[in-house]
């Protein structure tokens, strides 16, 4: 299972960004996925979650209504589209398989980096 995450940045509060997170080495359209963050000094946080059909989607409270995840099973790719972003946003965000409650981000993941500052 490999999974790489990529459109991370620096931008302003207000800012958005859009993430990508390309998946192979596993049926990626048979897979709930998820997005997860770990914010300097803290501990990883779900953010948010699709199903494998994509017609169902979760959030975190702190990101509903400016997060959208979305994905693209022929292209077995994850996407977040991140809007309105704040400093609390600034985190190192990972692509997972699974779930709010059972999410796995395979060994060796990356991450792509987000840093919302002025």
């Amino acid at each position: 299972v490999q999974l790489v995450e990529s459109g991370g940045g620096m931008v302003q509060p207000g800012g958005s960004l859009r993430l990508s997170c390309a998946a192979s080495g596993f049926t990626f359209s048979r897979y709930e996925m998820s997005w997860v963050r770990q914010a300097p000094g803290k501990g990883p946080e779900w953010v948010s979650g699709i199903n494998t059909g994509a017609d169902r989607t979760y959030y975190t409270d702190s990101v509903k209504d400016r997060f959208t995840i979305s994905r693209d099973n022929a292209k077995s790719t994850l996407y977040l589209q991140m809007n309105s972003l704040k400093p609390e946003d600034t985190a190192l965000y990972y692509c997972a398989t699974g779930g709010r409650t059972y999410w796995n981000i395979p060994t060796g993941g990356q991450g792509t980096q987000v840093t919302v500052s002025s």
